[in-house]
């Protein structure tokens, strides 16, 4: 089980094609996605110039195999999640297109993703230290 404070790094063991889906899935957002500043906010981003920036750095990171703190592999996580599913302002139906993973691919890494995290990423109302723009 994977412990970790706030301000502390936590090495993830992903296997590499789960961090290469969270590496696409950040990317994404400099593509067909679209983010309203509103929701890149609410992903834990500044806005959508950070969404895009620290994204990308984010996904340089997890492809690198390289520790992030809790707080960054929640915005990884969210941030995938949100991209791969909405139509609206993610991927949505063109994720197949950009990125080569079926929707069935997607979902089974993803949820495998989930559950290496589950210990990791911060929860409003059941983790102690919850940032700011999460517990809004």
């Amino acid at each position: 089980m994977i412990s970790c404070v706030v301000n502390q790094l936590c090495d993830v063991e992903l296997s590499g094609p789960e961090r290469k889906l969270l590496s696409r899935g950040l990317r994404e957002w400099g593509g067909p996605a679209h983010c309203s500043e509103a929701m890149a906010v609410a992903l834990g981003f500044e806005g959508t110039e950070s969404l895009l920036r620290d994204g990308a750095h984010l996904a340089k990171r997890i492809s690198d195999g390289e520790p992030l703190s809790r707080e960054d592999w929640t915005r990884a996580l969210m941030a995938t999640e949100v991209v791969f599913i909405s139509d609206v302002i993610g991927s949505g139906v063109d994720w197949i297109s950009t990125t080569e993973y079926t929707d069935a691919e997607t979902i089974q890494a993803l949820r495998t993703i989930q559950h290496k995290l589950v210990a990791v990423v911060l929860r409003p109302g059941k983790t102690g230290d919850v940032p700011g723009w999460l517990s809004r």
